[in-house]
């Protein structure tokens, strides 16, 4: 327990990557913790996108900075992004799919990696070009994007901000 606990505390969204690659096995354990995730009614109606190879990566980068209205890298020159999708019939969709992006931002810092939740993959995924990546790796049309969590080896752990007073109340 305090394993997890010390890892909750000290886990950071990381803006930026080195060369290192990450490993199979690293990626295969934070996929597994994702795998974990609780969701509404134990229904697991989210599903992951492991993107590894370099034209699928640079793709939606580009249409997430096309969302932001500029050309740069909203992945920070991470080499991994594990796209989160959820059943968009489903009315627990977003809060399921972002307790699989939960997970997989804690696993990460658990192995060692640094991982941060890059948002717009809604629109992304809503989109044609989206909707084309979509089809090319089997997710069900219907899905939506909820995040994308980015990965990669890192030399730059940022520090813990102090928590702010008040944000537990107990009644």
């Amino acid at each position: 327990m305090k394993t997890t606990l010390d890892d909750l505390k000290t886990r950071r969204a990381v803006r930026s990557y080195n060369a290192e690659p990450v490993t199979k096995e690293e990626l295969d354990a934070v996929l597994e913790a994702g795998t974990y995730a609780p969701t509404a009614m134990g229904a697991q109606r989210v599903c992951i996108v492991a993107v590894t190879n370099r034209e699928d990566r640079d793709a939606i980068s580009r249409l997430n900075a096309a969302v932001m209205g500029n050309d740069g890298d909203p992945f920070y020159g991470a080499p991994v992004v594990l796209v989160v999708f959820a059943d968009g019939t489903w009315p627990m969709a977003v809060k399921d799919g972002s307790l699989v992006m939960g997970n997989l931002l804690n696993a990460a810092h658990a192995v060692g990696l640094g991982s941060c939740w890059i948002d717009r993959a809604e629109p992304v995924f809503a989109g044609e070009e989206g909707k084309a990546l979509m089809r090319k790796w089997g997710v069900p049309a219907e899905y939506i994007g909820v995040g994308n969590c980015i990965l990669g080896h890192t030399d730059d752990t940022p520090e813990p901000k102090p928590r702010r007073e008040g944000i537990v109340i107990y009644a």
